[in-house]
């Protein structure tokens, strides 16, 4: 996988766009003033895990034992999962019907919306596959979530632009995308696994 391949499917993972209603939902609790620095802030912390993730995720790895074939197919599986979830959302969506009343801190913003399991998953995956490329993963990462960071800066003019209908037909489009990656991402473990 090339630093191009590796920041749209980081991209793809994170799902600004499908992220949307859930973010200006959480933040709708919230005074007008503070949103954008919460945003940020939330923005910063889920950047410092996957960063972290990126780095010691393959250590952790190894102290567990984990082929790389076990991570490749692992991680196929989550990212199909996802990516049936975006195409095929459920009802209570992905933070199901609890309210939240006050300001949100980590919970469910940076994590596990931006930062979720299927980020941290790809990112242990990409380090463990080609550890000698490091710097690559590093661009990938920085570039998908600077582009997250620049449209949940402007969810609330995205959101006004193109409606909940243009929001979930865009979602479903990078879940499709998403699914070929999976594919791919199972293909490739399997064929390690049995070459």
């Amino acid at each position: 996988m090339d630093t191009f391949a590796a920041a749209v499917t980081l991209f793809l993972i994170m799902d600004p766009l499908g992220n949307i209603p859930i973010f200006l939902s959480v933040l709708s609790r919230v005074a007008p003033e503070r949103r954008r620095k919460i945003l940020i802030r939330e923005l910063l912390i889920a950047l410092s895990l996957m960063l972290i993730f990126l780095f010691i995720g393959p250590g952790i790895l190894h102290l567990l034992g984990l082929s790389r074939e076990a991570i490749s197919i692992g991680g196929g599986l989550v990212l199909m999962i996802i990516a049936i979830r975006m195409i095929f959302p459920s009802r209570g969506g992905v933070m199901g019907d609890d309210e939240n009343d006050g300001e949100p801190l980590i919970v469910p913003l940076a994590v596990p919306l931006i930062a979720g399991p299927s980020v941290l998953a790809t990112l242990v995956l990409m380090a463990e596959t080609g550890p000698d490329r490091s710097v690559d993963w590093l661009i990938a990462l920085g570039g998908a979530w600077l582009v997250t960071a620049i449209i949940l800066l402007m969810s609330q003019q995205l959101y006004k632009l193109l409606g909940q209908r243009g929001l979930k037909a865009i979602e479903r489009l990078m879940g499709m995308i998403l699914i070929s990656v999976a594919v791919q991402m199972l293909l490739d473990g399997f064929k390690s696994y049995l070459g």
